[in-house]
């Protein structure tokens, strides 16, 4: 593997909008006050929120 990917990202990923993302950052932050994730944070809290509606419409179709 030849970039290494920070396993916080993934935590971001739930539907928890935007709170996760702050919460990511923050914990990154501890670990290292260089670090800036909030911007990694969001957008993969963004494609959990994106992830969430297409469930839903897709369970909804089924049910409707």
């Amino acid at each position: 593997m030849k970039k290494k990917i920070n396993p916080m990202i993934g935590a971001a990923g739930i539907s928890a909008f935007p709170m996760s993302a702050r919460v990511i950052h923050n914990l990154g932050q501890e670990e290292d006050q260089f670090n800036f994730l909030l911007m990694h944070a969001v957008s993969a809290n963004v494609s959990g929120q994106i992830g969430s509606v297409i469930a839903g419409g897709l369970i909804l179709s089924l049910v409707i």
